[in-house]
């Protein structure tokens, strides 16, 4: 029997630890027979169901109608179901009870974190994110990496695991040869006051140009390089202009997107470490030398026996990307104690990732240390029309401040448009909301595996499943309670109608939704299930009224609304999107 709902519980989990003591007897041999409760899709048929019965049934050779039958005998949820019933060729489904649902109601209202339940064992979780390249504009490729990053860095942290978030700057390599020549021989400094990566950007480029046509400069470009990874104090000074200037344009576009980090920390920083992790390495047997270079080789990987070695350092003594992975890896073990580490990075780098967590485990392995799990967050690519990698006409990526500015601007006529009696600075304010969080949640709302098409018109659309739509369900809510017979008077949720009981339902499962998130690191099962929400509370608030109820229904429809608002508010900004109080 499951106890009393006093608390708030995850509804899921509890039928499934109801399911699995139920299905003891009959359960196959077969350990890895998942007996997981999921929620229907489509409410006629119940509100949650399992596979339990087919899948058992499958690896024991019996009939999974039957078997569900006499599964559905054992269970012992009586207080938090109605009825339980058998569907097509053996699922089962569960019914939950109106009461029952009602009191999870009064306990998520009561909740200051809004149902996100806390999870049993806190965990320490590093996410590296973002990690745009010094001397460079960040553009429209680094959306991806930096909105995903932080929205699972806010859903990690609502549900009580210790979060760290990163910033891995690309800030040391050849490329800093050319920046320092043409900051010696070229810079302007106007240019550099009114907007430094754009000078970086063409003393790069100028000099890049310049040093294919000239050996002699591009001779001074290899002796600048190799004076900076010296330490000569003239080439380090103007490294170290060239970073700041970067970082602080950065922070600016990160500010505005409401985006921050635990530690910026770039490639430079861990190059003091990467002589010892070579050494450590080689000396372990982990790593060895080959044609010059010291390499990792996976022979007794099948996955990676068949790839490329990974190099740590080339024949010339120079370092490389794994390296400097490795001792990154290393240093949030050891300095701050990760539990597990997410690299949100697009699909190309998957090899790379691979090689990494193996490379990683055999070294923690050898060195008697639990080594912290390394999970890749792959994500797909933005495209246009043309369905390639979007750009801007001349082929150069979309600069993301242009992209951020676009958005406000497409949104400022939306909002001029709908609401033309707002004052200015109420215009300006609802166009960045709606603005940034459209292009936040175009982004999130994808599956993150797949590639998708980007479409201004669909994102800032007020219908379908957008920010603006959801932002605008949110206005609507807070709209009722600006009217001064709305007041919330307490009692008990009453779910007497269809409506009702649907967008109850729906409620309550906010927390299991956040967890089941964090089990395959998808965000769009979010905004899939705040989309619905919305669409659950309009049917409400069209078939049944609010203010003209009467009580105790019209006190227990307020609560409804209030509680559908604090989740949408809630779940938005856990995706890092703002709300409106007017729109």
């Amino acid at each position: 029997m499951i106890d009393s709902p006093r608390a708030l519980i995850d509804v899921r989990e509890r039928l499934a630890v109801a399911l699995r003591q139920a299905v003891q007897q009959f359960q196959s041999s077969d350990p890895n027979v998942a007996l997981s409760v999921t929620p229907c899709q489509d409410l006629r048929f119940g509100d949650y169901q399992s596979s339990a019965a087919m899948l058992i049934a499958k690896s024991t050779q019996q009939n999974p109608r039957e078997l569900a039958r006499l599964i559905i005998n054992k269970l012992e949820v009586s207080d938090s179901c109605d009825k339980v019933e058998i569907a097509g060729p053996g699922f089962i489904n569960f019914h939950l009870r109106s009461d029952f649902v009602s009191e999870q109601l009064s306990v998520i209202s009561a909740d200051p974190n809004t149902g996100a339940r806390k999870v049993g064992t806190p965990t320490t979780i590093v996410i590296d994110f973002s990690s745009p390249n010094i001397a460079k504009s960040m553009h429209v490729g680094h959306i991806r990496s930096t909105f995903l990053g932080n929205a699972l860095a806010r859903i990690t942290r609502a549900v009580g695991h210790h979060v760290i978030t990163v910033n891995h700057l690309g800030d040391w390599g050849t490329q800093f040869g050319k920046l320092i020549y043409g900051y010696q021989h070229f810079l302007d400094k106007k240019m550099l006051a009114a907007s430094p990566i754009a000078e970086f950007e063409r003393l790069y480029k100028e000099t890049n140009t310049l040093s294919e046509k000239d050996p002699n400069i591009l001779q001074g470009v290899r002796q600048e390089l190799v004076k900076l990874q010296s330490g000569d104090p003239e080439n380090l000074r103007i490294w170290k202009e060239i970073s700041i200037q970067s970082l602080q344009e950065f922070q600016q576009t990160y500010q505005r997107l409401d985006i921050r980090f635990d530690h910026e920390l770039g490639e430079s920083f861990y190059n003091p470490q990467l002589p010892h992790v070579v050494e450590e390495l080689k000396k372990l047997g982990i790593a060895r030398e080959s044609e010059g270079a010291i390499c990792i080789f996976f022979e007794n990987d099948p996955a990676l026996a068949k790839t490329a070695p990974m190099i740590i350092q080339k024949a010339d003594g120079g370092f490389l990307y794994a390296t400097t992975d490795l001792a990154a890896f290393r240093y949030r073990a050891d300095q701050w104690k990760a539990n597990q580490i997410l690299y949100v990075t697009d699909a190309r780098q998957q090899l790379h990732f691979k090689q990494l967590r193996t490379a990683a485990t055999q070294w923690f392995c050898a060195l008697n240390k639990p080594a912290p799990e390394l999970q890749h967050i792959i994500f797909g690519s933005i495209l246009g029309p043309d369905k390639k990698p979007i750009k801007t006409r001349s082929g150069e990526p979309i600069k993301l401040k242009d992209l951020l500015d676009e958005a406000e601007s497409r949104a400022m006529k939306l909002v001029e448009t709908k609401n033309p009696e707002l004052t200015e600075a109420e215009k300006k304010q609802a166009a960045r909301v709606i603005g940034l969080g459209a292009l936040k949640y175009a982004d999130l709302c994808q599956n993150r595996d797949l590639d998708y098409t980007f479409d201004w018109d669909k994102l800032l659309a007020l219908q379908g499943n957008t920010a603006p739509y959801l932002i605008y369900a949110y206005v609507r809510i807070q709209s009722i309670f600006r009217k001064e017979d709305a007041k919330i008077l307490g009692g008990k949720f009453q779910l007497g109608t269809p409506e009702e009981t649907a967008l109850g339902k729906h409620l309550i499962q906010f927390g299991d939704t956040l967890h089941a998130i964090l089990k395959e690191y998808r965000p769009h099962l979010l905004t899939n299930y705040l989309y619905d929400l919305a669409v659950k509370f309009s049917k409400f608030y069209e078939n049944c009224p609010v203010l003209k109820a009467e009580e105790p229904v019209r006190s227990s429809r307020l609560a409804l609304c209030h509680l559908t608002a604090r989740t949408l508010k809630k779940g938005l900004d856990l995706l890092g999107i703002e709300t409106l109080e007017k729109m």
